[in-house]
């Protein structure tokens, strides 16, 4: 054939395919590792010969294909058949202007050179892998859960380019005792795990008609040992009947630079049902001149590779979002926002203790809905919900979980609706309702109501004690005390919000009377160098709690409050409790005060962990207070919670039927007495006045 009349040696491009793990692996590893980093990640591809004659196999990304932690290398396990491995690198963006503003040219240029280094110096011999390298760049939309994606498969360019001088199938060009001995060869050495994956290779044939298959490194020896190199071998994953696959034009290239052969001939191995088909492989003889300069290391040679898209040159985009399980798109979504904060604004947050810890919310109605909805957005999966009241027609307005439908035929149960609720925002919440009325002192019972009155009081002891953090959420303050002395008996992270008509408290408890802390090994807190522990909700009054809705007016008896005022006690109610969940010392830590200044070095990023708020929205206007344990206070006192602990129930119904127990328990009473009874000297100018009126009674 004259050389003017061959035709040029055309490749058949690589193809890609993304299986839909690797994007779910890319996009954990953006939101929880990587954050705005973007530099380039090593992966691994995969590929393997072609095994129909009417479909190529394709180069694929899996979930694998991925390093474990940004730092790491893609995990890989060789010895596949199915899996060759093939280097590669991922540069993925930040934003899609990014990913459209890259230097794609540069970027191949780049990769091509690593290609061209490993032949100079010889790695691509010792592992040919090397040859085969890929490009991919990306943009990852989470909010959309699309992917803007392009592969380059870096091929160095032979210039002039190589001719075709002949081509055929393997079984046409060998005898039938050499392509029996091939085949043979072929299956041997692709069912060894240490050859299975290797995609290059050496076929040499003895004057015997022997055939035997030896890596690249042994070119040099082939001679030596009475062999003659007959072709150079490769996987195919293209099935063309005339054209070889893409991987070899870098095997040319590799040849031509390090061997100065002018005449190659080539296998192109392709198997059927595993095993080799010299019926569809092909072996070609290619007539390569070796370009100028090629000798010279530094001479990179042009490089061509972008993937086609449809036929024209342009990138990809696969969405997710219609093939994903709903629930796990919205469980993703729900926690974007917090991975988010942790790229820059707050890498210190601890997901872990937000999903897993439990939370106890006594009242479902305004605050109790709010507070449900705030942990939620901050990531806290388990929630129950206390409440034995039902959805009135006047509550969906204030209370947000509820809607008409929870109004009708009398009304749904307010825990219950809330739950479902809850579940309708966010189907993986693990929400429960529990439907139950909380004993309270100050409301007598008679002896038929007894026992139920103290299964609710075990009840409530044991959803206290199987929690994590309890939320004080009811109406009245006399159905705050026992929780309260539940919560200083089991030491568990209480925080109570109650609201006025334009005025609220929002608050954390200090840790229980016999609570130690962590500097301490047998004393109280109280006891800890001077320190007072932080009091609860019952700590600054000198009354036990009482019927708080007795003789009370309609307005009275209701939470008349300012509607904005509940979103904003509660959303502080749990911005405290995400404060104490991230504080070194807990639910033991001291109080801080607003005026304290925040330095860049400050250790909670969070901000100040404070005991009290409260605001005013007359003013718009929050303070902080810090209020320390009364050793009187009817609720959390060491008093109380001892009597508690050796009286048990019996104490509780003491409590609930007699209105003075627990201020003759505390001492309140004879404080009272005390006060009465208690004179002020006033300094008087002036005229003399009688001895009896030389005092004032306080």
């Amino acid at each position: 054939m004259e050389e003017e009349k061959r035709p040029i040696l055309q490749f058949a491009p690589f193809q890609s395919v993304v299986d839909e793990g690797f994007w779910h692996r890319l996009s954990s590893l953006k939101l929880n590792e990587l954050g705005i980093d973007d530099s380039p990640i090593p992966i691994s591809g995969f590929y393997a010969p072609c095994s129909h004659p009417q479909v190529s196999n394709h180069l694929t990304l899996l979930s694998e294909s991925l390093p474990s932690e940004a730092s790491e290398k893609s995990s890989t396990s060789h010895g596949n058949r199915n899996r060759c491995w093939v280097p590669g690198t991922l540069y993925n963006t930040n934003t899609l202007e990014t990913y459209h503003g890259l230097d794609k040219q540069a970027l191949l240029k780049a990769e091509a050179k690593k290609i061209w280094d490993d032949i100079h110096s010889g790695k691509a011999v010792e592992d040919s892998t090397l040859l085969s390298r890929f490009l991919l760049i990306s943009y990852a939309d989470l909010k959309k859960w699309s992917f803007h994606y392009w592969f380059a498969f870096p091929a160095l360019v032979l210039e002039p380019a190589a001719t075709l001088n002949d081509i055929k199938p393997a079984s046409q060009w060998f005898s039938s005792k050499e392509a029996e001995s091939l085949s043979a060869a072929c299956n041997e050495w692709r069912q060894m795990t240490a050859t299975a994956d290797v995609p290059f290779f050496l076929v040499s044939v003895k004057s015997d008609s022997s055939v035997s298959l030896r890596p690249l490194k042994d070119w040099e020896l082939c001679d030596g040992d009475g062999q003659q190199v007959f072709v150079v071998g490769f996987y195919d994953p293209c099935h063309l009947p005339n054209n070889p696959g893409w991987p070899l034009r870098n095997l040319l290239a590799l040849i031509a630079a390090r061997w100065n052969i002018n005449k190659v001939r080539f296998l192109c191995y392709r198997e059927n049902r595993g095993f080799a088909d010299l019926g569809l492989s092909l072996v070609g003889e290619a007539l390569v001149s070796v370009p100028t300069g090629w000798r010279d290391h530094d001479c990179v040679p042009t490089a061509v590779g972008w993937e086609l898209n449809r036929s024209k040159k342009g990138s990809r985009c696969i969405s997710l979002a219609k093939t994903m399980d709903p629930t796990r798109l919205v469980v993703t979504a729900a926690d974007l926002n917090l991975k988010l904060m942790r790229w820059r604004a707050l890498p210190s947050l601890d997901l872990n203790v937000l999903f897993s810890v439990k939370c106890l919310l006594l009242g479902a109605g305004t605050l109790g809905c709010q507070v449900a909805r705030m942990l939620m957005a901050w990531g806290v999966r388990k929630i129950t919900l206390v409440d034995n009241g039902r959805v009135a027609v006047s509550n969906p307005l204030r209370q947000s979980l509820y809607t008409l439908d929870d109004c009708l035929n009398g009304g749904e149960y307010k825990a219950i609706a809330a739950v479902k609720s809850l579940k309708q925002i966010f189907p993986a919440v693990e929400a429960e309702a529990v439907v139950m009325s909380i004993p309270m002192p100050g409301h007598p019972i008679s002896s038929q109501e007894e026992e139920s009155v103290l299964n609710d009081c075990r009840r409530l002891h044991d959803l206290i004690d199987s929690h994590d953090v309890v939320f004080l959420l009811t109406d009245t303050r006399e159905s705050r005390w026992l929780p309260t002395v539940l919560c200083a008996t089991s030491n568990k992270i209480t925080i109570t919000a109650a609201l006025g008509f334009d005025s609220f408290l929002v608050m954390r408890h200090g840790a229980g009377p016999f609570s130690l802390s962590i500097n301490m090994s047998n004393l109280s807190l109280s006891e800890n160098k001077g320190k007072h522990r932080l009091g609860c909700y019952f700590c600054n009054d000198v009354v036990a709690p009482i019927d708080s809705t007795a003789n009370r007016t309609l307005d009275q008896q209701c939470t008349v409050t300012r509607p904005g005022l509940a979103p904003i006690a509660s959303a502080l109610a749990v911005e405290l409790l995400v404060g104490i969940l991230h504080h070194p010392n807990g639910a033991y830590a001291e109080a801080e005060h607003a005026n304290v200044s925040l330095s860049a070095s400050y250790e909670r990023p969070l901000g100040i962990l404070p005991h009290q708020i409260r605001g005013s929205l007359p003013q718009f206007s929050q303070i902080t207070l810090v209020g320390h344990s009364s050793k009187s206070c009817t609720a959390c006192s060491e008093t109380v919670v001892s009597e508690y602990r050796n009286r048990g129930m019996e104490f509780v119904l003491q409590a609930i039927n007699h209105p003075t127990y627990l201020e003759d328990l505390t001492g309140l009473t004879e404080l009272m007495k005390s006060a009465n009874t208690f004179d002020l000297d006033w300094d008087k100018d002036g005229d003399a006045i009688d001895d009896e009126d030389e005092f004032v009674e306080i």
